[in-house]
């Protein structure tokens, strides 16, 4: 294939049809691919084992890729949420009738054509097309190689789905995996409405500065919680310990944690046990270096100026010890992605402080940013966590599929 700019172009036209495809209609196609999903549990399972076996074991992407059979009843009832949810298109944002005598309406409508770049994630692409036709839009995705049989096998699951349904399969197009064709994508202004990048801080970063298709970035996590001298110990170390070790490969999982050097020593070594238990490898900073050496933990490496603002994806982590939080605060400022970060304390002020100061697209209070999740945040599915500030932040999910038109409807009125 030498472009795909023909492959664009037939998803622009079959995004008119689902754009004028009923509500109840696009609810049913999703019960109907969610029971296909289902039905076809075992073919998933075998398509997905080819792309595994392809992946170093030691990879930290592989958790990412995989698709067992927990995995797949998830996929299926996040379809079943998303069928579920109102359509935000056809919503009536504003009406008035103006001056003129005529009759005004602003209007939620469909995106048009969605474009998103992925790597390693196989449920990504049964999460954007759900989203995407739930909110009447059509959609390019452009995995990675890694998960290609897996994706070959799913997006077959969607076409079976619309095609009962009169919709052509183009309405859900998955390109080819070269590279090459990037490029083409990310300058196809004339057939794709928005782009959106899904993956490593380097395809973010590629994305965004070559990109003349609006993007709208689902950034990579780099999430500090910081434990406050009032905070609770035990409850801080529960919390630090699911952040960490409960899915690293994700972007809402620690990758530092901040600690108040007035309780760095009762707080520290209540980590050891669990963190043993996983083998998390801790870069720690001199003053808890010293900590972590005295009680003998095993994985233990001094840490580097890029040790902090890294995103591990993997059991590891950062550790530094601040004075109090204002440099707590100073620390996430400079090298947070703005994504979750988190506060274990029992200070009422210094939380509230925190919560408005913090930069970041989710922020915690006493709780693990683990949570940060469409799903979880009862959205659906999410096309990932926007860490920007335009149209979208946070959880990027089907209400922010849309955008506005303006109806205007009259009887001969002419304005000179």
């Amino acid at each position: 294939m030498d472009s795909i700019l023909p492959l664009l172009q037939e998803t622009q036209k079959a995004s008119a049809q689902i754009r004028n495809l009923g509500d109840a209609s696009k609810s049913a196609m999703l019960e109907d691919l969610a029971a296909n999903v289902l039905r076809n549990a075992a073919g998933i399972i075998a398509e997905n084992q080819k792309d595994l076996e392809a992946m170093d074991d030691a990879d930290p992407k592989k958790d990412r890729l995989l698709l067992n059979e927990k995995r797949i009843q998830a996929l299926a009832q996040s379809l079943r949420e998303v069928a579920a949810l109102p359509d935000p298109g056809g919503e009536i944002l504003l009406e008035r009738t103006i001056e003129q005598g005529l009759s005004l309406q602003k209007v939620a409508v469909p995106l048009g054509v969605v474009g998103v770049i992925y790597e390693s994630r196989p449920n990504v692409t049964l999460d954007v097309a759900a989203l995407c036709l739930r909110s009447g839009n059509a959609c390019v995705l452009k995995g990675g190689k890694e998960a290609h049989y897996s994706n070959l096998y799913l997006v077959s699951l969607i076409h079976d789905s619309l095609a009962k349904f009169d919709i052509p399969a183009a309405a859900v197009m998955l390109l080819p995996t070269d590279r090459k064709f990037v490029s083409e994508l990310l300058t196809a202004t004339r057939f794709v409405d928005i782009i959106i990048p899904r993956g490593s801080e380097s395809l973010i970063k590629f994305v965004r500065e070559n990109s003349l298709v609006p993007t709208i970035e689902t950034g990579a996590g780099v999430c500090h919680t910081y434990v406050e001298q009032t905070g609770d110990l035990e409850k801080a170390a529960g919390i630090v310990v699911n952040a960490k070790v409960s899915r690293p490969s994700v972007c809402n999982s620690l990758d530092t944690i901040l600690v108040d050097e007035k309780i760095a020593k009762a707080f520290l070594p209540k980590l050891k046990e669990d963190f043993v238990k996983w083998n998390v490898e801790v870069f720690a900073d001199d003053l808890s270096f010293s900590i972590f050496s005295e009680i003998g933990y095993p994985f233990l490496q001094h840490a580097t100026e890029e040790d902090f603002g890294r995103e591990f994806l993997d059991y590891k982590c950062s550790v530094k010890v601040v004075d109090g939080l204002d440099e707590a605060l100073e620390h996430i400022r400079e090298h947070s992605s703005r994504h979750s970060e988190a506060i274990i304390s029992k200070n009422e002020s210094l939380i509230d402080r925190f919560l408005k100061e913090v930069d970041a697209a989710a922020v915690y209070a006493n709780a693990s940013t683990r949570f940060t999740d469409g799903g979880v945040f009862a959205l659906g599915a999410e096309i990932g966590i926007s860490t920007q500030k335009l149209h979208a932040r946070g959880p990027f999910a089907l209400e922010k599929l849309v955008t506005e038109k303006w109806i205007v409807k009259g009887d001969g009125q002419v304005r000179w």
